[in-house]
């Protein structure tokens, strides 16, 4: 059994309860999720939430957007994965971050064949990284999983799911996901900051009303259209999450 899990939480410290954030009558969580299951290849979808009261809403919201919900640890994400994919009974597993509302399903179905033609442990699209942020998708086995949540010991490891996997590529079989064509990995898609939830905006404002499963193709013409759209978001760095849980590992 083939599973998304989208990991969210109502907590954000760059952008207060983004996830939540509308976007043109529905909330940021809610639009990810109705592109999600667009995809073609992935038999479920699971929206993985921690315990904590605040995050009722996103119960209730997974719940009317027809999807299932588990709700976990809130920072050890590794286990919430785990047991998520434990309770659902996931031979494979697709991680997927609850603050992408432009998320492109042919993109994942895309990782999904790469994955299954080459027998990996793990593939990504962001190791290193040739699509939008806002576009990443990481795929691997229970096993790799299961093998993970047992022996990650550092805190990034049990924030960042995929990050012992990636740390020991003696152990697993990892592949990556290379765009055919140009390298977009400077462009962001993903909600983080206001200036983020600017330029989805006006993203939608420009496509929803003309195609409501508009693609990764569809967004780039309208920035060759409004290439000051472009510029909205242009000077955050990617992964800056990521970055502070190495930096405070002393990595």
């Amino acid at each position: 059994m083939i599973g998304a899990i989208i990991q969210a939480r109502v907590g954000s410290s760059r952008l207060s309860k983004k996830v939540l954030k509308p976007i043109l009558g529905k909330t940021a969580i809610e639009r990810e999720i109705e592109r999600v299951k667009k995809s073609v290849l992935c038999q479920k979808i699971i929206l993985a939430i921690p315990q904590s009261k605040e995050n009722n809403v996103l119960e209730k919201i997974g719940q009317k957007a027809g999807v299932l919900v588990f709700r976990g640890a809130e920072e050890d994400v590794l286990s919430r994965f785990y047991e998520a994919a434990k309770t659902f009974e996931l031979k494979d597993i697709i991680r997927l971050t609850g603050d992408c509302p432009l998320f492109d399903w042919q993109v994942c179905d895309e990782v999904i064949s790469f994955y299954l033609d080459n027998k990996f442990d793990y593939v990504s699209n962001v190791r290193p990284p040739t699509f939008p942020d806002g576009m990443d998708v990481e795929m691997f086995s229970f096993k790799a999983l299961e093998e993970s949540h047992q022996n990650a010991k550092l805190k990034s490891e049990r924030e960042h799911v995929s990050l012992y996997i990636a740390n020991h590529p003696e152990i697993f079989k990892i592949g990556n996901l290379i765009r055919n064509g140009n390298d977009l990995s400077e462009l962001r898609l993903t909600l983080d900051e206001q200036k983020d939830l600017v330029s989805i905006r006006k993203i939608y404002g420009a496509l929803y009303k003309k195609k409501r499963y508009f693609t990764l193709a569809d967004i780039l013409k309208v920035f060759q259209e409004n290439p000051e759209f472009v510029k909205i978001n242009k000077k955050i760095k990617r992964n800056e999450g990521l970055i502070k849980s190495l930096r405070e590992d002393n990595l």
